[in-house]
């Protein structure tokens, strides 16, 4: 090889490893400020084989523990949620879990229907970015951009953070060849406990009919979990601080009834759960904590196992041995926040690891 090409050979590969070496840097670790950038990519190393998918908003991945589903029914299950997850990137994030497992029941909480039009490129960063690429990514992305984003943004990142640099701290560099694990199979712990308060009547709203971007990719999804034979179910999780108006919710009720679904508005069934709101949620009514989420999880759980007859795998020894070493890590990191809570006052690290 002629030294000329050599040197450019050289220049370009040192320009390629700083640039990435600059990215993976300056890119947000999630590791103590906004946890829930960390949700999605957290899957793509979770072994798959999941009996059941949730996809959706922060209603899914605070309020439904899979770690109660195994213990309770050796029902494996994973969360795909994250926060202001909109609809069509719930559909593009199940036709991305399909390149990798079937499972055998999907779960969407409907909260997002509320929204027609993207939103907000902070938000979307928390879903799309840690998307593995491929189509469902890339139509993701498109389906999501706001008008002030750029598609060159998603691909090289560094473009975006680059101003980045003044925040660097211990963490970009501790989480530089590793990332932060935030969740247990998708399931944010938190248990601490905040009562619900006085929750102030919601604003009227001139229009209450979700909009056709909504409805249409509420059919795709329906139409997605048909396709591969699995069944759908909808739900709306039990969040007293959450408006759900009731003309929302008989759209919902419409909608699974035209389309042969089940729909579980789980506030109809707070005296059955278990759940009582002066201690089993941690912002007061917005999310469960955990131990509001493990009653959720037994109730969904029956719910489940009777509908569908959903086996026990308890008696898989590899699945069993994984799901054990889950169980551990997630009871250990309870004990700790408990242990915080008691120091403390208040939960002082809210990694997983």
């Amino acid at each position: 090889m002629r030294p000329a090409i050599v040197k450019i050979v050289v220049g370009f590969s040192a320009f390629v490893l700083v640039f990435f070496g600059l990215q993976r840097l300056l890119v947000p670790k999630y590791a103590s400020d906004i946890l829930h950038g960390g949700l999605i990519r957290e899957y793509y190393r979770s072994g798959f084989d999941h009996d059941i998918l949730f996809i959706g908003d922060c209603e899914v991945f605070a309020n439904f523990s899979p770690i109660a589903l195994w213990e309770e029914f050796g029902m494996t299950s994973f969360i795909r949620g994250t926060p202001q997850q909109l609809i069509w990137q719930s559909y593009y994030l199940l036709q991305d879990t399909l390149r990798f497992e079937t499972p055998r029941v999907i779960v969407y909480n409907v909260l997002s229907m509320q929204y027609n039009e993207p939103q907000n490129e902070a938000y979307n960063r928390l879903t799309l970015d840690g998307m593995r690429w491929g189509m469902p990514k890339i139509r993701a992305i498109s389906a999501s951009m706001t008008e002030e984003e750029d598609w060159l943004s998603y691909i090289f990142p560094l473009l975006r953070f680059k101003d980045r640099w003044r925040e660097i701290g211990a963490e970009d560099f501790r989480y530089f060849f590793r990332d932060p694990r935030v969740s247990v199979n998708g399931f944010v712990i938190r248990a601490d406990v905040r009562p619900v308060g006085w929750i102030p009547a919601p604003a009227p709203r001139a229009n209450y009919q979700f909009g056709d971007k909504a409805y249409a990719y509420l059919e795709r999804i329906t139409r997605l979990a048909a396709t591969h034979d699995i069944p759908l179910i909808l739900v709306k999780a039990p969040s007293p601080a959450t408006p759900w108006p009731d003309r929302w919710n008989q759209q919902i009720v419409d909608f699974a009834h035209q389309h042969d679904l089940m729909y579980i508005n789980f506030f109809d069934y707070i005296d059955d759960i278990g759940l009582d709101f002066n201690y089993h949620t941690f912002n007061a009514g917005l999310h469960l904590n955990v131990f509001g989420a493990e009653k959720l999880a037994r109730f969904f759980g029956g719910i489940l196992q009777e509908t569908f007859d959903l086996p026990d795998r308890r008696g898989e020894a590899a699945l069993a041995a994984r799901w054990g070493e889950k169980a551990d890590l997630y009871h250990r990191v309870v004990a700790r926040q408990l242990a915080e809570i008691a120091r403390y006052g208040t939960i002082k690290n809210l990694l997983v690891e």
